[in-house]
């Protein structure tokens, strides 16, 4: 748990005025921050109109922040506006969680705004540590998520759609990755694959996310009155790109870039086109054929044509029904192997 400071930090934080005077909590050493009342937060906050679980800012490589609402009964708003998908925050900005106000301070956001010829020292030093890695690229989705704001109270909308945020997040932890970035209605996860081939295990685990990520979502409406069950669709590539180390945290904080990534989305909007809810890259499929997915035929194969790219480019699609009676099958014939 964080505890204020009175002097004002000159690296991001979070301004909160006081009668006593104004108090800084600081947003640096990890990447992730939790905001609420429940003692387990790194920001505690002793306003009863503020969730146990409110929100968490979330800070990218690139240096930007994300602020996210974790489907708090009262929202949070950034200067006066409430927020219901991830936002980026600037410098300066005013945000509200129940009746506490804080404000945002980051200096280097400022400083990029400018037409300064210098580059800052960190972004150099970024820059600096990007590598090329083999890497698997998820993309998830919710489908039809227009149509629902238009059918939705903004405060319903926002409580279950910061939930999903914050439910998607866990789940691709538990599955040795984390949230690389928040799309609208979208999020993006990186698996940084140790070896030059990607292990069988880090394709069960990635599998295993994508079908508890539909599991989670097919169930929200339990939770809030949805005018319908929600679905998401899945795009996983798999392949080289350059990534960067911030170095900021107590794991690399990697973002990638490159026609990996691109595909990745592109593979994820071909689901649409198809029919499907999962579309897997060539790279990608070949390294789940080391589970058995091509013996029991779980995915198709097509070629389609995507945003961007010339020539048609094979994608592998299937059901999440298809890859969960996948799943299960694998998992009862390991138990099975397994010495007693």
């Amino acid at each position: 748990m964080a505890t204020p400071e009175t002097t004002p930090k000159l690296g991001p934080c979070l301004v909160l005025e006081t009668d006593a005077g104004n108090r800084s909590l600081s947003l640096a050493g990890i990447n992730c921050w939790t905001v609420g009342r429940s003692d387990d937060n790194n920001f505690v906050l002793g306003d009863r109109w503020i969730s146990r679980n409110h929100a968490m800012l979330q800070s990218m490589d690139t240096g930007e922040f994300y602020l996210i609402d974790l489907g708090s009964r009262n929202g949070s708003f950034i200067n006066g506006r409430r927020v219901s998908v991830p936002v980026t925050l600037h410098n300066g900005d005013t945000i509200t969680f129940g009746q506490t106000e804080l404000t945002f301070s980051c200096p280097k956001l400022r400083a990029a705004d400018t037409k300064s010829d210098r580059a800052s020292p960190d972004i150099s030093a970024t820059a600096a540590l990007h590598i090329r890695r083999l890497i698997s690229v998820l993309v998830v989705d919710i489908r039809d998520y227009t149509v629902m704001t238009r059918q939705l109270d903004e405060k319903v909308l926002s409580e279950a759609i910061g939930t999903w945020f914050r439910y998607a997040g866990e789940i691709i932890n538990k599955h040795d990755s984390w949230v690389d970035k928040y799309i609208g209605d979208a999020v993006m996860a990186v698996w940084i694959h140790g070896t030059e081939e990607v292990t069988p295990r880090s394709m069960l685990r990635i599998s295993q996310a994508m079908s508890e990520l539909n599991e989670m979502t097919a169930r929200l409406h339990e939770e809030f009155p949805l005018p319908f069950p929600l679905r998401i669709g899945a795009g996983l590539n798999t392949g080289y790109a350059m990534v960067g180390n911030a170095g900021s945290s107590d794991r690399p904080d990697y973002t990638p870039l490159g026609d990996t990534v691109n595909a990745a989305f592109r593979f994820e909007s071909s689901t649409k086109q198809l029919g499907l809810d999962i579309s897997v890259g060539e790279t990608t499929y070949q390294a789940l054929e080391q589970l058995g997915v091509g013996d029991r035929q779980t995915f198709k194969r097509y070629q389609v044509e995507l945003k961007g790219y010339e020539h048609k480019l094979v994608t592998y699609g299937c059901a999440f029904s298809d890859l969960d009676r996948f799943l299960g099958a694998y998992a009862r014939e390991h138990q099975s192997a397994a010495p007693s």
